[in-house]
């Protein structure tokens, strides 16, 4: 459907619904209909497992779970459905909470009027995907949190995000929204079915993909134009505000950089980097990113922490690192995993989703400061240099949410680099630095004390598999066993806990419990975490799990048709559509991560039938990607590999050898994006690896010495136990190398 056609049907929804408030006014409660107030009693969330649902357990609001219960309630009770989507963290899903389903006066229109269903989006991302399609459809945005009215078969007649409780500036209020809606379902039910009816339809439409095709490396070129366009080259990043991190967008210029030699794609990736790092958007005390900046400059954050973003960050930060050599980039990394280490890791090795914003009833609260909160804990020299370094002001740089008004607490940030500020201070770096670890670590102390923000503590099989395969990158490049430890313990946790015995896996793990059947983002990411930690650990149990999953990912998610993947299993939940997603929005979509997948896959395994696959994914999406290819950076850097020259690098000798592990460390030191790494233990053999790999059975190393096997396009090189014959057979110059 048109974005015109879409504006006119959303325009006459509102026609539909009466969006005059005139029309509000004369169905509010107390003009006919008397609406008496609900008793307070726990709603039928209770037992639910999502951290999000139990938030509302005590609303006044009869909150049901997702499920048939509600349904069949609705059917017969003749009542549409009121669907309300988000999750813990969201700062204005806490808002309309404390706002509206607190409230027992908003709570007995919506008892009345509706069966009320609450999701969390993250347990349930296919009735999100869904529902917030028919939002972006019917009003050209979406977020949460997300409301949609539905009649009792899921078909939706309205959406919204953020609702509050009376009219204001134009926004319908429930108050006056919701009795409008019980009079339509009783008196003019067929215009609101009629609606829904042509937004089912829509909907069909929209989830179509478009005409297939092939790409080629213009595309590359195409979506590394548009990124610069948008680029802001004063503060880094893409756009002015609000402000996203987009790692895996500053993973394809990375490989971009690395095909064309072009200087600004690489700029483009440190600068913004760096201002990332230096802005208020990082949490300078305790470590880690917040979700995004609310202005241009980094420095004003959505305060919530999410575990995605600290995984695709630290991939960003390590492969900047191995690129530049950039200290900052390395030291950025290894602070990101300590927060994840700390504060985000189950004790039995799994690592939970989230962090949120608010604490006390504020945003940002737990991570402001005030100048006299400084001075109070660190000696006048040392609060005299904080104060001027990070950027604090007696006022405050922090506005106040409601009214916009400084109230002297302050967001720590930096303006330039330490390196600099060192020099400004008359300090060797080094010196600097041991300096700010005492002043962090007196100011992280006192922090803790006070009330910590909310954690969710589910366990996501998807967003699992993306700090796996972070840490296990993070182990071979920082060189630091620790992540190798922590990516092995959860990668253990996800095989035992949330996978079944059929190679199924679950999507969520809390409380004991696994539950609802993985989706397409479970397999990708996971399967992407067990890649990374073979090419780590070189364990082939895990390099056999990616095998089999991948196996299970093609056979209950594949579009037989069409090519490409459903975002559900073909056994799953049936709900209005089955969708397929390519775009790559805050994290990679599934597809993407696949064809990744598929093509490295592929290279270690000598299955080639898997890298048609691969091929089929993109010709799938060929028409879309070529549209807006900026759009779908994640996938582009699948297509990086496969146009290549990528290699295959076949490591064999003694795992306890000195000449063994001088080899494998090279391999890793400088950036080669697009390589496979293979390790064939000797004098011992693997039969495990070698059913995997049968290609393995005639590499042997050369005279008991550590031998590489290093293969470009499909084409082997003579063996080497040479570390300089093996990197110039990789193409690798003396100055390409930055690590030590």
């Amino acid at each position: 459907m048109s974005r015109f056609r879409n504006i006119l049907l959303w325009f006459a929804l509102l026609l539909v619904l009466g969006s005059g408030l005139g029309v509000y006014h004369l169905l509010k409660p107390g003009s006919g209909d008397t609406i008496m107030p609900v008793s307070h009693k726990k709603n039928h969330l209770a037992g639910q497992k999502s951290p999000y649902l139990l938030q509302h357990v005590d609303n006044p609001v009869d909150w049901y779970p997702w499920g048939e219960e509600a349904f069949e309630k609705a059917r017969r009770e003749d009542k549409p459905i009121f669907l309300s989507i988000g999750y813990s963290t969201c700062h204005w899903c806490h808002v309309m909470e404390e706002e509206s389903f607190e409230d027992p006066e908003v709570a007995a229109l919506l008892n009345d009027a509706f069966v009320n269903i609450k999701v969390d989006r993250e347990e349930r991302p296919d009735i999100d995907e869904v529902y917030m399609t028919v939002c972006q459809m019917l009003t050209g945005s979406g977020g949460w949190p997300l409301t949609i009215i539905m009649t009792p078969d899921k078909k939706p007649f309205f959406a919204a995000t953020y609702i509050p409780k009376h009219s204001r500036f134009g926004r319908p209020g429930l108050m006056e929204l919701v009795p409008r809606i019980k009079q339509m379902w009783q008196t003019d039910r067929e215009k609101l079915l009629q609606s829904a009816e042509e937004i089912s339809h829509y909907l069909q439409k929209a989830v179509v993909v478009e005409e297939g095709g092939r790409l080629d490396e213009g595309v590359l070129k195409a979506a590394y134009q548009s990124l610069a366009q948008t680029y802001d080259a004063r503060y880094g990043g893409f756009g002015q505000q609000p402000k996203f991190p987009s790692p895996h967008n500053l993973l394809f210029l990375l490989r971009y950089w690395h095909r064309s030699h072009e200087p600004r794609a690489l700029e483009m990736v440190t600068h913004t980097l760096e201002q990332m790092r230096l802005g208020g958007v990082y949490d300078h005390i305790g470590f880690g990113f917040h979700r995004y900046a609310t202005d241009a400059r980094w420095l004003v954050p959505h305060f919530e922490k999410m575990l995605y973003d600290q995984a695709m960050l630290a991939l960003a930060y390590l492969e900047a690192y191995q690129a530049t050599g950039r200290d900052l980039f390395g030291r950025t990394a290894r602070e990101i995993f300590t927060y994840v280490l700390r504060d985000m890791t189950d004790p039995r090795g799994g690592f939970y989703s989230a962090e949120d914003a608010d604490s006390e009833g504020e945003e940002g609260k737990f991570y402001l400061w005030t100048v006299e909160e400084i001075r109070h804990l660190l000696p006048e020299k040392d609060a005299r240099r904080v104060i001027r370094l990070f950027n604090l002001s007696p006022e405050g740089n922090f506005l106040q949410e409601a009214g916009g008004k400084k109230t002297g607490a302050n967001i720590l940030h930096l303006t330039a680099s330490p390196a600099t500020l060192a020099g400004q201070e008359g300090m060797s770096e080094a010196e600097f630095n041991q300096w700010w670890r005492r002043i962090r670590e007196v100011l992280f102390q006192a922090r803790e004390k006070r009330v910590h923000p909310l954690k969710d503590d589910k366990i996501l099989t998807d967003w699992n598999g993306l700090m796996i395969a972070a840490l296990a990158r993070g182990a071979r490049i920082l060189n630091d066993s620790t992540y190798l430890a922590a990516a092995r313990k959860a990668a253990d946790f996800v095989l035992q806990q949330l996978q079944d015995k059929d190679h199924r896996l679950r999507h969520r793990f809390r409380d004991g419990e696994a539950a609802i059947p993985g989706y397409l983002n479970d397999y990708a990411y996971f399967i992407w975490g067990l890649i990374e930690l073979y090419q780590t650990a070189f364990e082939p149990h895990y390099l056999a799990q990616a095998v089999a999953l991948t196996e299970q990912t093609l056979a209950h998610f594949w579009d037989k048709e069409q090519g490409g993947f459903f975002q559900s299993p073909d056994d799953g939940e049936a709900l209005l559509v089955r969708k397929k997603e390519v775009y790559d929005g805050a994290i990679p979509s599934g597809n993407s991560v696949m064809v990744n997948n598929l093509l490295r896959l592929s290279r270690l395994t000598g299955r080639s039938e898997w890298e048609e696959k691969a091929q089929q994914v993109v010709s799938s999406f060929a028409g879309t990607v070529k549209r807006t290819p900026a759009g779908y950076t994640y996938l582009l850097t699948a297509l990086d590999f496969a146009f290549g020259p990528s290699h295959e690098v076949v490591i064999v000798g003694n795992p306890q050898s000195e000449d063994t592990r001088t080899l494998l460390a090279g391999l890793f030191k400088p950036y080669l994006p697009r390589k496979v790494v293979l390790f064939k233990p000797e004098p011992d053999r693997n039969e495990q690896l070698e059913a995997l790999v049968p290609f393995l059975k005639g590499m042997t190393a050369l005279q008991g010495k550590a031998t590489a096997y290093v293969c470009q396009n499909f084409q082997c090189q003579l063996p080497t136990t040479r570390l300089a014959d093996m990197y110039r057979q990789l193409g690798v110059k003396a100055d390409q190398i930055h690590l030590e």
